[in-house]
């Protein structure tokens, strides 16, 4: 029977686009998870990204109109306490973004704590007021209790099982299957944690990875980006590696602005895994980020009309090289059709350089 019923699950799948090419965000998201990237493959997170990926897509676009706005303060609080901003998903799963939402069980509020645990960390509630129902104070006590759960588990994907099911019942169900591999726990027929919780868990990456869909720009949904950043936002598209500290002085902007229209861009670095990404840019900044910006990476694009062979070696990436030959990742990409910033050892690369560098390593070369 379980044979039959992957049999069905991979017909159903292979009718629709492959989840990982339809989501592209997930190597983000698994990533800030600490799960590998072949979880995608699962065959029972496919067909539960499959079958739901409409409701979860409603979902999340009802939780935007519902708290939206409250979307980038969590995000900016969770950077800012060490945590990865991708737990404001976590949020969203636990109430919608409703923040009176109380649960069958009574806990109440955006992060649905229970009474005894909500006073663990420090929320008021009493009869004159429940601080559970503050967005910003019951923040403050769920990523303490985050906090508290990885130094426990040591996963940030155990971390949200555990707020789901408890530390206890988390425990139990590890020490049974004798790993913490996510894709043991999430085992369908041994049960080692409960099933709310491995649903809970697929419903935070399938929405995460249609957040994130948007916020990396792979999806142009107008409304959900003006939902979360309001009507004077633009995407617009950059290099991978590219800092945005860098882009706000070329455009004459504030960083400390720019970095709040992304806070989905960890440390405020662009990341590496495709040739482009879209940042959020105000209006008003529209014309100087295509005159000064854009203009300013064309002409160093065009400097770089020399090339240069290297083959990987042992433990280098993209970036490192980049960095070796004073070059872009983008262009590192472009000149080789990369899709990815994934290396093979002893693959041979063109890396475009400029005449300065160019002549340094030819010299360099000869000199061996």
């Amino acid at each position: 029977m379980r044979v039959l019923f992957y049999l069905v699950i991979s017909a159903v799948v292979a009718l629709g686009m492959p989840i990982s090419e339809k989501y592209p965000s997930y190597s983000y998201v698994f990533n800030e998870f600490d799960i590998t990237d072949d979880y995608i493959y699962d065959e029972s997170f496919a067909y539960f990204s499959q079958k739901y990926e409409k409701q979860y897509q409603n979902f999340y676009n009802d939780s935007l109109r519902r708290g939206g706005h409250l979307i980038p303060t969590f995000k900016s609080m969770l950077l800012r306490d060490g945590l990865s901003d991708l737990f404001v998903y976590m949020s969203i799963i636990e109430s919608g973004m409703n923040t009176d939402s109380k649960s069958s069980k009574n806990a109440l509020g955006i992060w649905q704590f229970m009474r005894d645990t909500a006073k663990q960390y420090h929320l008021d509630v009493n009869s004159d007021f429940d601080e559970r129902l503050d967005p910003i104070l019951s923040t403050n006590a769920a990523m303490r209790y985050m906090h508290k759960l990885y130094e426990d588990f040591g996963k940030w994907y155990l971390v949200a099982m555990a707020y789901n099911c408890g530390e206890g019942r988390l425990q139990k169900g590890i020490a049974e299957a004798g790993t913490d591999d996510i894709a043991v726990l999430m085992d369908e027929d041994r049960s080692y944690i409960p099933q709310e919780t491995r649903t809970y868990i697929k419903k935070i990456l399938l929405v995460a990875m249609i957040g994130e869909n948007i916020s990396l720009g792979f999806e142009k949904n107008k409304d959900a980006v003006t939902q979360l950043y309001g009507d004077g936002v633009v995407q617009v598209e950059v290099d991978p590696g590219e800092h945005l500290e860098r882009i706000a002085r070329i455009i004459n902007m504030n960083p400390k602005d720019l970095l709040k229209l992304n806070h989905h861009f960890k440390d405020g670095v662009v990341p590496v895994k495709l040739p482009m990404y879209k940042i959020n840019v105000p209006n008003i900044k529209v014309i100087d980020f295509y005159a000064l910006y854009r203009l300013k990476k064309e002409l160093e694009y065009n400097e770089r009309d020399h090339f240069i062979s290297h083959q990987v070696k042992k433990d280098e990436n993209i970036e490192s090289i980049a960095k070796t030959y004073h070059t872009t990742i983008s262009g590192i990409m472009a000149h080789n059709a990369l899709r990815s910033d994934i290396l093979r050892q002893h693959q041979v690369l063109a890396i475009p350089v400029n005449k300065k560098v160019f002549m340094k390593f030819s010299s360099s070369n000869l000199l061996q």
